[in-house]
């Protein structure tokens, strides 16, 4: 299926987010469009129409982003070996604080079956490629990991997306990372992976902790799950010279190097 023409569904539909979020139900089961609209607004979609809507769309078509990740996704498919899933492209939220602060203004969401990039105009195409390896990264370790996605726990969550940095710094080097890769220092997170990981380690996603440490809410580090996550995989990979298609059917706990 691919790279959806949600441009075509934007030029239409921008001013209409519920509406435009109906053509998503037949990838979701039972859920609603709103229910949809809200959980991507969640991850970086954009929340309130801006005025020049017609125009933003036009310029990631000027960008040609469209076309920039079908080819993008025909080669990892390649590198990976992954599968072949339908990719949705929006507009980013450009009034998240968080998400510029932390993502330059871009965001995804993966599943193992769909994948959805909220981006700007104002990315370079390097950028979104690297934002498109890490979520692509994200649908190959869910389709190719023996455990089922609903029981991951928090040290699954955190690998999941040290995983998925270490594609990006293995295609695009460390210029292209994100930023909060660069928060803590190694003997810090160190010290934090053994003070709040380990003892959390298997809470389930259902549980609100999960969402607190991984991104660092309330009184947590900011993006510390994220940073610990890829700490433990660099270091794993380091040790163990493996590219990324050799890492995604690794066990959490052994690139974790839980004893």
């Amino acid at each position: 299926m691919s790279v959806i023409r949600t441009d075509k569904w934007l030029l239409d539909l921008y001013d209409k987010p519920v509406e435009l979020c109906e053509k998503l139900t037949a990838h979701f089961d039972g859920v609603y469009a709103e229910e949809i609209y809200n959980h991507l607004i969640f991850h970086g979609m954009y929340r309130y129409p801006s005025k020049n809507g017609t125009e933003l769309i036009q310029k990631l078509q000027d960008n040609k982003i469209w076309e920039l990740i079908e080819k993008e996704e025909q080669q990892l498919r390649k590198l990976w070996g992954g599968p072949d899933i339908p990719v949705f492209i929006f507009p980013s939220d450009p009034n998240n604080r968080k998400l510029k602060q932390d993502h330059n203004g871009k965001s995804g969401l993966a599943f193992n079956n769909k994948l959805f990039l909220f981006i700007s105009p104002d990315n370079a195409d390097k950028e979104i490629r690297a934002l498109f390896s890490h979520e692509y990264n994200h649908v190959c370790r869910l389709s190719r990991y023996s455990k089922k996605e609903e029981d991951y726990v928090l040290l699954d969550t955190i690998i999941l997306e040290g995983l998925a940095e270490n594609a990006v710094f293995e295609r695009f080097g460390e210029k292209y990372v994100a930023s909060w890769t660069t928060y803590y220092s190694e003997k810090r997170l160190e010290e934090w992976w053994k003070k709040l990981i380990l003892p959390n380690k298997d809470t389930l996603k259902i549980d609100r902790k999960h969402q607190d440490i991984l991104y660092g809410f309330r009184r947590y580090p900011s993006m510390i799950g994220y940073c610990i996550g890829y700490y433990l995989v660099t270091k794993y990979v380091k040790k163990n010279r493996l590219t990324t298609k050799e890492l995604l059917k690794i066990n959490s706990d052994i690139i974790a190097q839980v004893e």
